[in-house]
């Protein structure tokens, strides 16, 4: 059996902690075609933080406490740049991390597509499934704001980690998604998947930057593989980060129900084919969407198995 599970970001980090436990009580292969909106190239170097999230995670390297960037980091090179006066002070890379940069834009550099740089950092990781960049092309989520009295476009993260969201926003934009290609390997995962996962992460920032590249999209639109969705929102509320911020700005509501008819039904040239909701959301529509409740709680790697189970019978 193959699994492909589109992801981002820290929740979907960990999701993909239970469909490895899953796929391996299963014999099953697992590929994670991960979010590039996200990122950036600062102090000249190329930054990718959800497909490190996951390769951390999945490492058992990701700090729990902070719950993104690595364990036991510290902070010496931003110390040493902030009495530089360097900018942006408002973006810290720890010391560690650094490393993880300094080799991926190396590579980069020397002329390597992303996907083979990420197979290569995976090699010390050993991450136990397929990590695939969304594509190789450049692409990064930019936000349209109100900041003093001008509208302008900055960069997602700018607006994630130096304002967070707490700025009039009137849109998100996926620079680049336009002509990027799927990055390696994508189509051709997709095409032999037995099921598609969506994992619950944000679904503005996370997961569309994803279906923002056409042959990616058209390909799970399209493709033989059903398509069964888990709902990042429990009770009216996200399970971490600010995606009710980002759905509030598209007006959809912050709801299981609600991020489930913003993704809508594969059969009306939508996106899903089932959709999980916690138990609290119990009687949740999403019409022509087949639902399920079950805990969708993470609190360890077994209850998130379990998860990815019910998922897996829903598709089914």
């Amino acid at each position: 059996m193959r699994i492909v599970v589109l992801t981002g970001g820290i929740g979907g980090a960990r999701f993909l902690l239970g469909v490895r436990a899953y796929a391996r009580a299963v014999g099953a292969e697992v590929t994670a075609v991960v979010n590039v909106g996200d990122d950036v190239r600062m102090h000249g170097l190329q930054i990718c933080p959800d497909l490190d999230s996951v390769m951390y995670t999945l490492g058992a390297a990701a700090d729990p406490e902070r719950g993104w960037g690595r364990v036991g980091e510290t902070w010496v090179v931003k110390e040493e740049l902030a009495k530089y006066g360097v900018e942006p002070s408002w973006f810290g890379l720890g010391d560690k991390d650094t490393a993880t940069h300094l080799v991926r834009t190396t590579m980069l550099t020397a002329g390597y597509p992303l996907s083979a740089v990420t197979a290569a950092l995976c090699e010390r990781w050993q991450p136990g499934i397929t990590l695939l960049p969304a594509s190789d092309d450049r692409l990064e989520t930019h936000v349209v704001v109100d900041i003093d009295g001008e509208r302008k476009a900055i960069h997602f993260q700018e607006w994630w980690v130096r304002y967070r969201g707490d700025v009039p926003t009137h849109n998100f934009v996926f620079r680049g998604a336009d002509v990027a290609k799927p990055g390696a390997g994508v189509l051709d995962a997709i095409a032999a998947a037995d099921v598609i996962l969506v994992a619950p992460s944000n679904p503005v920032v996370s997961i569309a930057p994803i279906l923002a590249v056409p042959a990616l999209k058209d390909a799970v639109a399209h493709g033989p593989a059903p398509v069964v969705g888990v709902s990042p929102i429990i009770g009216g509320a996200p399970v971490r980060g600010m995606a009710d911020k980002c759905l509030a700005t598209l007006e959809v509501e912050v709801s299981a129900a609600g991020v489930g008819r913003m993704y809508g039904p594969r059969a009306e040239g939508g996106l899903l084919d089932g959709w999980l909701v916690d138990t609290s959301d119990e009687g949740a529509e999403v019409p022509g969407v087949r639902t399920r409740a079950v805990p969708l709680w993470m609190r360890d790697e077994d209850a998130t198995a379990a998860m990815v189970a019910a998922a897996m019978e829903l598709a089914r």
